[in-house]
């Protein structure tokens, strides 16, 4: 595995918080996915590739936008492994590569019109600018 692998597989077990070695690949959380049949990776799958630092085909495929986040994998695993969490965190990962979640004080007035409220731009800016 190259380091560049290691580095974004660090990256995301550490922004996740899961121990995608936990997993035995017993399939429980792919049998309760509702959104299975759309996901090119299933949650069981997600968690091995993580674990062997193949990151580069999650990032790339648009599987990770048709989990529901619904938690039904976390839920069913005998384990504690949580694959919804590897995928939010590869969906982050996605998002910084573009470079979409940094927002500075100076951007904020762009979003600022009489609809939105001044609560969701605070949070915004607490959440992309870290």
């Amino acid at each position: 595995m190259s380091s560049k692998n290691e580095r974004l597989r660090d990256e995301i077990l550490k922004r996740s918080g899961v121990n995608p070695k936990k997993c035995m690949r017993c399939g429980k959380c792919s049998a309760t996915c509702p959104a299975y049949d759309e996901m090119e990776y299933h949650p069981h799958q997600f968690v091995s590739m993580v674990e062997n630092g193949d990151i580069e085909p999650l990032i790339n495929s648009k599987g990770i936008y048709r989990c529901l986040s619904c938690f039904a994998c976390v839920d069913r695993c005998p384990r504690g492994v949580e694959p919804a969490k590897l995928v939010e965190a590869v969906r982050l990962e996605v998002i910084r590569k573009q470079g979409a979640n940094h927002l500075t004080a100076d951007g904020v007035e762009a979003f600022l019109d009489g609809e939105i409220p001044q609560q969701a731009i605070v949070s915004a800016l607490r959440k992309y600018s870290k």
